[in-house]
């Protein structure tokens, strides 16, 4: 049996890249619909929810240089996830690029980890798409009650009285309704994806146009959060990463979430009509757009509304943006229940690109065995891994109906910086292995000799980690130790490369420029 760091052949992964036929994915994606997929996975609840979250926890109006920070991790990360999406135009993101770079157990360890950025990322949407969602039927005063639109471990005072959640229902129901359209196909979704991504992007200029003349500069002094700031609501500020420049790597910590649209582009390559060329577009053409909208949007919603107030729960915990606009911008109402619809429609694009996402990184782990062969199983008409869409549904499901939104959240900036450490550092192992692979894209500054931009990547991204909070770091821990159980039991002993079963075309070798390792190291 191979080593459990062998890794899988480069020229067999260009050989699934270019395979056709049923079995295989098919290239439905252009340049646009990739850039509308960054765009719809990242304008979400990274803007709408963790922009207060972050304000309120750690960065106060300083949110707007967490986003900043973020993004710089990001911009290093993209790079390297252009390079590799255009050189293996193949389903599976960071799982696929770390199996031929460092192995398989790390690339066991990246796809058990993208299940927290993808799944939890979903399941941490639709929760705040109930509270949104109850948000728009107050302005027809209803609401759906709070035993039904919360988790079992979370309570609250309505109306004087303590309740408690049972069932997140609205949750649990976009789930299963986007999971039935991915079922359906992968053009639909891309189709119905794009729409959504414009009407949202118009709803966000609009806030930041009105809101600008709102913005009250009181709100933005002190810029960080002081390091004597008595605790607010559950919020406490004594930790370093909750004041000051702490609490600005802490705040980028939390908003890191925000960003993780552009990583699922790539796990849509192995369906790009035109891989080489539009990778790279949709991964920084969305990274780009969607970097200078929340810089805009933090300064403006923080300056309508004072961090403080969004860090008591009983006063602007929920729906942040809503309440700040019908709060501190009278003759506005209108526009907080568009910004509510927009957010909702938004929402719905997120949920849809991590179900597309995760279910991709299945389909990729289950065809090299390391997940059931079920997940990887494609449907006889709409050609799509309907069972793994229809499994993740009901897991997702689950975790959206009762696993309160803050702790899903948290998980997923901890999946997503992981894997970004991991794709950084295989850019420049790749460089150093396969010099002489056809490149189309190319990350500046990544040559064997000065790795600037992988290095930068990885650092940042380790910095993010050690900046999130020690019950979240715990958790995760605790989820990846559990990976390297099921790996082991299961993983490891159905592996295809474990067993030896590694097909390579001939003419891929040649193209691939390498060749096959006879030992598999």
């Amino acid at each position: 049996m191979a080593s459990i760091f062998a890794k899988k052949p480069l020229a067999q992964l260009l050989g699934e890249a270019n395979s056709t036929g049923h079995g295989t994915l098919q290239r439905t994606l252009g340049a646009g619909n990739l850039v509308a997929l960054g765009v719809g996975a990242i304008i979400g609840a990274g803007l709408f929810v963790r922009t207060a979250a972050a304000a309120a926890q750690a960065a106060g109006p300083g949110v707007t240089l967490a986003f900043i920070v973020a993004a710089i991790g990001c911009v290093f990360a993209g790079l390297c996830y252009a390079e590799f999406a255009a050189m293996i135009p193949i389903a599976g993101s960071a799982y696929t690029y770390a199996y031929t770079t460092m192995g398989e157990f790390v690339a066991w360890v990246i796809g058990w980890a993208l299940i927290m950025e993808y799944a939890l990322g979903a399941a941490t949407v639709s929760i705040a798409w109930s509270e949104y969602l109850n948000k728009l039927l107050e302005v027809f005063h209803t609401s759906i009650p709070y035993h039904l639109s919360h988790s079992p471990f979370e309570h609250a005072v309505v109306n004087g009285v303590q309740v408690h959640g049972l069932i997140n229902l609205p949750a649990l129901f976009v789930i299963v309704a986007l999971s039935l359209l991915l079922v359906k196909g992968t053009q639909e979704s891309a189709t119905f994806n794009a729409v959504v991504v414009v009407l949202k992007v118009a709803i966000v200029l609009v806030f930041i146009a009105v809101g600008w003349q709102f913005i009250n500069p009181a709100n933005h002094t002190p810029y960080f959060i002081p390091a004597d700031q008595p605790p607010i609501g559950p919020h406490s500020y004594s930790d370093w990463n909750k004041h000051g420049f702490g609490g600005i790597l802490g705040g980028a910590a939390i908003v890191f979430f925000a960003f993780i649209g552009f990583d699922a582009v790539s796990t849509a390559a192995q369906e790009a009509k035109n891989p080489k060329r539009d990778m790279p577009i949709g991964i920084l053409g969305s990274l780009a757009i969607c970097t200078v909208l929340y810089i805009l949007f933090g300064h403006v919603l923080t300056g309508v509304a004072s961090w403080r107030e969004f860090a008591d729960p009983a006063v602007g915990g929920e729906a942040s943006v809503a309440y700040a606009i019908q709060a501190h911008m009278p003759g506005y109402g209108w526009l907080a229940t568009a910004v509510t619809v927009g957010i909702l429609l938004g929402f719905t694009s997120v949920i849809l690109v991590m179900l597309m996402g995760q279910s991709r990184v299945f389909f990729s782990m289950a065809k090299d065995g390391l997940m059931p062969k079920a997940f990887s199983e494609l449907h006889p008409k709409f050609n799509t891994p309907y069972k793994s869409n229809l499994m993740l549904m009901v897991f997702v499901g689950l975790f959206a109906a009762f696993v309160p939104g803050s702790l899903a959240g948290d998980l997923t900036s901890f999946g997503t910086l992981l894997a970004f450490v991991l794709v950084s550092l295989g850019v420049w192992i790749m460089r150093k292995s396969n010099p002489d692979q056809p490149r189309p894209f190319r990350a500046p500054l990544s040559s064997p000799s000065l790795p600037l931009v992988p290095v930068m990547g990885a650092l940042v991204c380790l910095l993010l980690i050690g900046a999130l909070d020690s019950f979240t770091l715990k958790v995760a821990f605790g989820w990846m130790f559990l990976g390297f159980i099921v790996y082991f039991l299961y993983g490891k002993r159905n592996s295809m490369l474990q067993k030896g079963i590694v097909v390579i075309p001939e003419e891929m070798e040649k193209e691939a420029f390498i060749k096959p390792d006879p030992n598999n190291r």
